[in-house]
């Protein structure tokens, strides 16, 4: 069950970029979430994600035989759900209607999380550089928060909130 949940039903062992693959397969299924459940129904799912990911990973890994297995994504779903976590509660914030869909920012929060996570910019190098399954998660939390962090300045920025 540890690898079924730690590569995303089976996305990790797509051999051509499966964390961005992850990543856009968490798309549909957050705006989903989100049209269905609002924000509480977002929160719940990330939050949902996170306990999954820490739980599945250790024991994903350690069967591996390797410390950061390519095929353990969950890490990719748990950051991209965190990167576009201004859109929904800043929708939820002003009370707009769940079907509103940001497209500019929930692009935004794809491109950014994917390129801290590819590039790894400090921290998260330094996360990811503590080689333990744990740092699986983390390295990715840390690249969807810093991802998160822009998406809301640049939303700020593009709805004038920033005058």
């Amino acid at each position: 069950m540890s690898k079924l949940i730690a590569t995303v039903l089976g996305i990790g062992y797509v051999s051509l970029a499966p964390g961005t693959l992850a990543s856009l397969a968490t798309l549909p299924l957050a705006i989903l979430v989100y049209a269905v459940g609002g924000f509480v129904g977002y929160a719940l799912l990330t939050a949902a994600v996170l306990v999954a990911g820490f739980a599945s990973v250790a024991e994903a890994s350690r069967s591996a035989g390797v410390a950061d297995p390519a095929e353990i994504v969950i890490d990719e779903v748990a950051g991209q759900l965190i990167s576009l976590f201004p859109l929904p509660l800043g929708l939820w914030l002003h009370g707009s209607n769940v079907l509103i869909l940001p497209w500019p920012g929930v692009l935004a929060a794809f491109v950014l999380f994917r390129a801290f996570d590819i590039l790894k910019p400090w921290p998260i190098s330094h996360v990811d550089g503590l080689q333990s399954p744990a740092a699986i998660m983390l390295d990715d939390i840390a690249a969807g928060i810093l991802a998160a962090l822009l998406v809301a300045i640049l939303g700020a920025v593009a709805h004038g909130l920033t005058r």
